[in-house]
């Protein structure tokens, strides 16, 4: 059996050594670089919680593998034309996995996953077109528009969580759909001034508009009563989300229900932080330390105690 692929490369050390993808790869090949890929990013402390059922495990590492891979496909090329191929690409190893065949050694994992948890295509083709869709629009018209796009940007990944541990009515679907807006939302408002670095901006035009923001002044990080309204507006809206998903966490598993709790939290607590500093989202990007982490953490464990415990 040939060497598996270095535990240091990326996605795009795939894609700019094209031989890497010319071989052929095991099913435990496969599944080490996934779990590999999984738990080697700065983001990737929540992919696996330590509550997660331990079979479920590859699992999941094997669903992140394929979000990482389209989300690198879409933002680290540096070329939209070569991302829009690379994507179409994806595409195509995505519905030759679902035909059977295989060869990309995150479709040799996830395979396996799709098959015994029934997961359709629809959500992973989803993500694929919200990537794609990056490297064509950047602005937003209005709510509808955005939240079209976190449609099939964030509510997919909800969509596969819970798929993946076993819940499949339409009720969790929407109520999932509704938390993963949230966090797509509180992750936007984030990050105004990074998006802005890529010629994106996802405050909607019409909001800016009504409260009277020109775009100049999100480029010259010029914050202004305007801005604060359009920004306190924004913040509501996500709230709403937040609101509306509130209920799933209720109806699952407790293990299941303490991340999608810290989920929750989290982007409640960015939220939190962008009023506190008075939606001046231009200056400083809102963080949340190591600490507030921790303490939300502790929170979601005792909830999930007292859940236990009743």
């Amino acid at each position: 059996m040939s060497a598996g692929p270095a535990p240091q490369l990326e996605p795009k050390d795939f894609v700019r050594q094209p031989q890497l993808l010319q071989r052929t790869y095991s099913l435990s090949e496969a599944e080490a670089y996934t779990r590999w890929l999984a738990t080697h990013h700065y983001e990737n402390f929540h992919v696996v919680s330590f509550l997660l059922p331990p079979h479920l495990h590859q699992d999941f590492y094997n669903v992140y593998s394929f979000c990482r891979w389209a989300d690198d496909l879409g933002d680290e090329l540096g070329d939209r034309q070569e991302s829009l191929r690379m994507l179409a690409w994806w595409r195509q190893q995505l519905q030759a996995m679902y035909r059977g065949d295989v060869q990309h050694p995150v479709f040799v994992a996830l395979q396996g996953t799709a098959q015994r948890r029934q997961l359709p295509i629809e959500p992973f083709d989803d993500l694929i077109q919200a990537f794609e869709q990056d490297q064509v629009k950047s602005r937003y018209a209005n709510w509808a528009e955005l939240e079209d796009y976190c449609r099939r940007s964030a509510n997919p990944v909800g969509r596969l969580v819970l798929l993946l541990c076993g819940y499949r009515d339409t009720v969790r679907f929407r109520q999932s759909d509704a938390t993963c807006t949230g966090l797509q939302l509180a992750n936007f408002w984030q990050d105004v001034t990074v998006d802005w670095s890529k010629d994106r901006v996802y405050l909607p035009q019409d909001l800016l508009a009504r409260h009277g923001v020109p775009e100049a002044d999100i480029a010259a990080r010029r914050f202004s009563p305007a801005f604060r309204a359009a920004m306190r507006e924004a913040v509501e809206r996500a709230r709403q989300s937040f609101a509306e998903g509130a209920p799933l966490a209720r109806s699952l598993d407790p293990r299941l229900a303490l991340d999608i709790e810290l989920f929750t939290r989290g982007g409640l607590a960015i939220l939190s932080k962008i009023e506190s500093q008075g939606y001046d989202v231009l200056k400083a990007r809102p963080r949340i330390s190591k600490l507030e982490r921790v303490m939300l953490l502790l929170k979601g464990l005792a909830g999930w105690a007292i859940s236990r415990a009743a």
